[in-house]
């Protein structure tokens, strides 16, 4: 009870704007965020579900591990001389009380299109946040759904990429089995370009949207990065083959969430000391500053406006050549940018580095046969379709912001388009 008392008291502070920035300016998704705070209020959680349910499938998860402070919370009004309203917790909540009563997202029949549009067939090709959304809500739609997945499980980065600490494993399955649950069906270990072609899939539906991921992680070119001991953090994340850690010191490049994550679980493997060097200041790391307060309560350190010159080393690591960094305004740039300081060198002993720096798509991409652009992503037109007829394509694949909440809009967004085309 007194836990419910909280909750109605955070609901209570929200002042239900009418102009909303929260949902149409913070939230990617513009979730209606004053109308599902509202029933909290009124201890009204299905509605709040419902609500929510008409433009989400993922409120458990985004409720939890979105970058709030940067997205909707950042455009609070509240926000701007107080503490902004704790949306993401109150999203999970409300997630968490209708699953408590047995409630689910196909309950949710005010919003489900029952009327089937007849013999229309799509593939999903990935199951991770993006591919699920675009999944349900062509489900909804009355589209028969059809995900491939090159795992024997579903989740995408949810699963591998998020650690346990961060996001439960629980809460990720029972998302994905309300959304199979709409009529989905899945078929695993099916993997494009290996058992899975694009010309099949071509000729058995009516529309392919595709969506797994960009996950190979960048390099920053320099001297000794072939050298052992060299991870990228999304490998690292993704296939949980850690080294051994203990005694040790690791070095994470980079200053996103997925630096954030790869420290805080390297930290826990038992490394002696984890050290996250970025070349900006701390305002402007791109990762959310809870993540960055935690990772600091883990006992990791910062070494921020430094830069990597070389790593050093026989045949494995062993030393980080660094410079020291200052940050300049330049004509047309928003962002300040890091130049290096001529004389500042100097090196650290080091016994692994692990590149955080984002992500780029496999190399099988370029064998498809769609268009890339310059940044190696499959290129899409506002209508999220490649450049071959009914192949659609969405999230990081196609260069769409690397957040959940992002990722989830575009597999919506492009769902609505392939709805649009199928019923011409």
């Amino acid at each position: 009870m007194q836990e419910i008392e909280k909750i109605i008291e955070k609901a209570n502070y929200c002042l239900n704007c009418k102009l909303k920035p929260c949902s149409e300016k913070g939230c990617p998704l513009n979730n209606n965020i004053p109308e599902f705070i509202k029933y909290i209020k009124e201890e009204n959680y299905i509605e709040a579900y419902k609500v929510l349910s008409k433009t989400t499938v993922l409120p458990g998860i985004c409720g939890r591990i979105c970058p709030h402070q940067k997205q909707c919370q950042g455009s609070c009004v509240r926000g701007i001389k107080n503490n902004p309203v704790s949306i993401g917790e109150l999203e999970a909540f409300v997630y968490d009380k209708v699953k408590e009563k047995g409630y689910h997202l196909i309950d949710c029949v005010d919003h489900i299109n029952k009327s089937k549009i007849k013999n229309k067939k799509v593939a999903v090709i990935g199951g991770g946040p993006c591919g699920l959304t675009a999944a349900a809500f062509l489900a909804k739609n009355g589209i028969k759904v059809t995900i491939y997945e090159r795992y024997a499980y579903l989740g995408g980065l949810l699963m591998y990429g998020i650690p346990e600490f961060r996001l439960s494993k629980q809460i990720i399955k029972t998302t994905i089995n309300d959304i199979l649950n709409l009529g989905i069906e899945v078929k695993y270990n099916k993997e494009l370009g290996n058992n899975l072609s694009l010309q099949q899939l071509q000729d058995e539906y009516d529309a392919i949207f595709l969506a797994f991921g960009s996950n190979v992680s960048i390099k920053m070119g320099v001297e000794g990065e072939n050298l052992n001991g060299v991870y990228g953090g999304n490998e690292l994340l993704e296939y949980n083959m850690h080294p051994n850690y203990n005694g040790k010191i690791v070095a994470v490049i980079g200053g996103g969430n997925v630096a954030m994550d790869c420290a805080r679980t390297i930290k826990r493997l038992g490394a002696k000391e984890v050290i996250i060097i970025y070349r900006r200041a701390r305002e402007q790391m791109p990762a959310e500053d809870k993540e960055i307060e935690d990772a600091i309560k883990e006992g990791v350190t910062f070494l921020y406006q430094n830069n990597i010159v070389k790593i050093l080393g026989k045949k494995r690591v062993e030393q980080l050549e660094l410079i020291k960094t200052k940050l300049i305004k330049k004509e047309g740039e928003t962002r300040l940018i890091p130049i290096n300081i001529e004389n500042s060198n100097y090196k650290i002993n080091m016994d692994y580095v692990v590149m955080a720096l984002g992500s780029k798509p496999q190399d099988f991409i370029k064998t498809l046969g769609l268009n890339l652009n310059k940044w190696g992503n499959i290129e899409i037109n506002e209508d999220y379709q490649t450049s071959k007829k009914n192949i659609y394509a969405g999230g990081d694949l196609a260069g769409i912001k690397g957040t959940v909440a992002w990722a989830s809009y575009s597999g919506r967004e492009a769902a609505k388009k392939i709805v649009e085309k199928i019923k011409e």
